[in-house]
């Protein structure tokens, strides 16, 4: 029978305090729904039911392209009429794998091992929970002689109740036509007046089906963001995990309780990552390459032996054996060549700068294409903007620009030319010519002591 996943994620997440719907808040770089999708895709055979609800247009927005189904719980009623939402995907030959969309830190191999106990037991419900030190505000896992009997719900438990510490993940597997037949039979009778997914375990007892709960010893895999406070815990577990994964695959980090890593990131063998340090998005980082401290890289590519010190990195690419800081800015469409080095204070957006090339202090480079052993000097500016459009420049190999010195775009300096300090340039420098462009330094004698008279 085949896995079908289907992901509840309809909630509206009151305790976030946010305008933002709780499953699209981000854990790891992604929106926590998505770890929940991305997990759905490796154990079930065919693609996940997201059931969506309250602010449902933002989540299908964030969820366009996926390969999920949605479909809307437009009244959230409780988490029996949430799946419920989801009929008409439910075959009757399915095993049901019931998630949740704030629930983003679950392994894979936990899912596994619950999905092979299930297979070879012949079940037809299985419940996954947990023993954990606090079990407040989880349903709790009623035994009858050692045999899963019903889940009660934290606020319809009574005193002797609240001290069992199985609680349920909230995690079913189920057949689909049992299913589908019990959900026509459970009812709102309780406090909440909720139509709870919980009365699954008691309605298949009482018919005599084979049910039983698989106890996970990773109760911390199963926190359920509900709060802030919960959101920074989960982010403080898999940050760990992320971080024990890249040094066992032989990764450095010198302080990795001060190391930021997004799930998405890739990391080459004996990088070295300096405190502070934060790796976001799709980045990638070559092999020997060396990041930090306090640097911030974002969808960036790296190649090996590179080295970015206490700079932000968006967007950007950079070949081997190039260094970038302390304290530079590599906007997005930047494209750095090999052996380049880009200092302190140096702001680049959108341009080319080829092998050998520097651009040591204090430049700014936009929307310009740098040649190869390129020199440019302390305080070089590409004026690139005109009041309404970006234009651009081109300094060609092996050229030299002086200090302070502007670059009115769009111009071309060419190859092997030099521009001489303090040059304003404003029309092409031919290949191996000077370019001179200021005015004439005039010492007034005397000047000094006449004004102080004034």
């Amino acid at each position: 029978m085949k896995v079908k996943p289907i992901i509840l994620a309809a909630g509206q997440g009151t305790r976030m305090h946010s305008k933002l719907p709780k499953v699209l808040h981000p854990i790891g770089g992604l929106p926590m729904v998505e770890h929940v999708i991305r997990l759905s895709l490796k154990v079930g055979d065919e693609n996940p039911v997201v059931v969506i609800g309250h602010q449902g247009e933002l989540v299908e927005a964030a969820l366009k392209g996926k390969d999920v189904a949605l479909v809307y719980q437009r009244q959230q009623l409780g988490t029996a009429h949430a799946v419920k939402m989801a009929w008409d995907h439910i075959e009757k030959d399915h095993q049901v794998l019931i998630l949740y969309g704030d629930t983003p830190l679950i392994e894979a191999s936990t899912l596994q091992d619950f999905l092979s106990q299930h297979r070879s037991m012949k079940r037809d419900l299985s419940v996954l929970t947990m023993k954990v030190p606090d079990p407040r505000g989880y349903g709790r896992i009623l035994r009858e002689e050692g045999r899963l009997q019903r889940i009660v719900e934290e606020k319809d438990a009574d005193e002797v109740q609240k001290q069992i510490d199985e609680v349920n993940s909230g995690i079913y597997l189920v057949r689909g036509d049992y299913l589908k037949e019990a959900l026509e039979t459970i009812d709102n009778n309780n406090r909440q007046k909720e139509y709870y997914l919980t009365d699954l375990v008691e309605i298949f007892y009482r018919q005599g089906y084979n049910i039983d709960a698989y106890c996970s010893e990773h109760h911390e895999e199963f926190l359920g963001i509900n709060d802030r406070i919960q959101l920074a815990r989960g982010e403080e577990i898999l940050r760990e995990r992320i971080n024990r994964e890249w040094m066992r695959r032989g990764v450095t980090l010198v302080d990795p309780g001060n190391t930021y890593i997004d799930v998405d990131v890739v990391i080459g063998q004996d990088t070295v990552i300096y405190p502070g340090t934060i790796l976001k998005g799709s980045t990638t980082i070559g092999e020997s390459c060396s990041i930090g401290p306090r640097a911030v890289l974002e969808n960036s590519h790296l190649s090996q032996g590179v080295t970015v010190k206490e700079s932000h990195v968006v967007d950007s690419a950079i070949d081997s054996g190039s260094t970038v800081g302390p304290f530079a800015y590599l906007r997005p469409g930047s494209k750095i060549g090999k052996s380049v080095k880009i200092g302190d204070f140096v702001e680049v957006k959108n341009s080319v700068i080829r092998d050998g090339a520097k651009v040591s202090h204090l430049t700014y480079v936009g929307d310009g294409d740098v040649g190869e052993n390129v020199n440019l000097g302390c305080g070089v500016v590409f004026v690139n903007y005109d009041g309404e459009q970006k234009h651009r420049t081109v300094v060609e190999a092996e050229a030299f620009i002086g200090c302070n010195t502007n670059l009115i775009a769009p111009v071309t300096v060419r190859k092997g030319a030099y521009v001489a300090a303090g040059t304003t340039l404003t029309k092409e420098v031919p290949e191996g010519a000077l370019a001179i462009g200021r005015e004439r330094q005039k010492n007034l004698e005397g000047w000094v002591a006449r004004r102080r008279k004034k």
